[in-house]
């Protein structure tokens, strides 16, 4: 018999997923082109040219050792270092390799500040609509999700309701900008507000409260949009990033997590998260794409295949009568349901052969996820379907 936690966990597992499963069944029926899958953020740009280059000039030039071989938990040094100048550079800090630990991905990187920060009944504060795991990443390490709700005309976080929420067990904030499911960036003034709201509250309560910024989306933005670092802004901040949207490699789990110098406990941290890595059972970030990133940390994806899809997407649906605050950067949509039960929703568009996910996987029930990181000729095709679920309803 399993767990009773994991029977716990099963019952709940990723609708995103099992959406996935789904499309896959649905392409061997009617044909793969005639399925319009909008579930999963599987990039579908292709990996920067040099990223295969550097994969074949390390396996002919380097040790075979070094490119397969352990190293510290943290990561190579080297890699960290280039890391920590690359970001320097971006952001004018002065982090060095100490800074830093490689991680497996994002999803990695955040169960290893998890596994480091909460002790038994701690509380983690997130907006609404998040990332679903983000749930279960807390309770890994007998912590509390606790959900504040977004204004659901803008999907900024109420800062008011936060504040509210805030109290002596409350351990961090994860933030993630550009947001997966709104496609929203958070700006300048938010991040500063934010931080100035969590420094009140730590002297109010005489506690540390780290604020946890997901950044798997931060190079794919458009319209010239920046998005703040808030190593900038807020002393006790941690970052925890992925290379799998912003050079499309999500099976390559790659990523890194980065915490402020100035951080409460600095070096207990850093010591703790290289100890998560092993205990989690990641043991490292893989060696050998850790070389190549070193390598690769100029290369980008040309974002602007994505805003194309965007804007086409964007556009045809708000002009039949969706309502969608229209994303300044990830790539994904998140319009209003035509029905206020999404769930019900997504099983009409089924019938169209639109897979798309319901708002409620994000604690955001009356809206749907589209994933637009898919063809452009497959998004024009899929456009009929949606004209055809915009008529059932409206």
């Amino acid at each position: 018999m399993i767990s009773d936690i994991m029977k716990d966990y099963v019952s709940k597992s990723s609708i995103i997923r099992a959406m996935f499963e789904e499309g896959k069944k649905m392409a061997s029926i009617y044909g793969e082109e005639n399925v319009f899958d909008y579930s999963l953020g599987n990039p579908n740009v292709e990996p920067p040219e040099n990223i295969k280059n550097s994969i074949v000039e390390i396996l002919n030039s380097e040790s075979p050792n070094l490119v397969h071989g352990y190293m510290s938990n943290s990561g190579y040094d080297d890699v960290r270092t280039k890391i920590a100048q690359n970001i320097n550079q971006k952001y004018s800090l002065k982090l060095t390799e100490h800074n830093l630990i490689m991680a497996c991905g994002a999803a990695g990187g955040l169960n290893i500040i998890l596994k480091t920060l909460l002790n038994p009944g701690d509380e983690v504060v997130t907006f609404a609509p998040f990332f679903g795991e983000y749930e279960n990443y807390a309770h890994n390490f007998n912590g509390k999700l606790v959900v504040v709700p977004s204004n659901t005309d803008t999907f900024e976080p109420d800062l008011n309701q936060l504040e509210a929420k805030i109290n002596s067990k409350t351990k961090a904030v994860i933030i993630n900008s550009p947001n997966n499911p709104t496609g929203i960036v958070y700006s300048e003034k938010l991040i500063k507000n934010l931080s100035e709201l969590l420094d009140k509250k730590q002297h109010e309560f005489n506690t540390s409260i780290y604020l946890i910024s997901d950044e798997p989306y931060r190079e794919i933005v458009y319209d010239g949009v920046k998005v703040p670092y808030i190593l900038n802004y807020y002393r006790n901040s941690i970052v925890g990033y992925s290379y799998s949207k912003s050079l499309s490699l999500p099976g390559e789990r790659i990523g890194y997590v980065v915490c402020s110098s100035e951080a409460d406990d600095f070096d207990n941290i850093m010591q703790a998260l290289n100890v998560a890595n092993r205990i989690l059972g990641f043991v490292n970030a893989p060696s050998l794409f850790q070389r190549v990133i070193a390598k690769c940390l100029d290369a980008e994806v040309d974002v602007n295949i994505y805003k194309k899809n965007r804007d086409l997407l964007y556009g045809h649906l708000t002009k039949i009568g969706f309502s969608c605050v229209k994303p300044q950067g990830a790539f994904y949509l998140f319009p209003k349901s035509l029905i206020q039960d999404d769930v019900e929703f997504a099983k009409e568009a089924k019938k169209f052969n639109l897979l798309i996910v319901p708002g409620s996987a994000f604690k955001c029930p009356g809206h749907f996820r589209l994933s637009y990181c898919i063809s452009y000729d497959k998004i024009e095709k899929s456009l009929e379907s949606f004209d055809k679920l915009a008529r059932k309803f409206i």
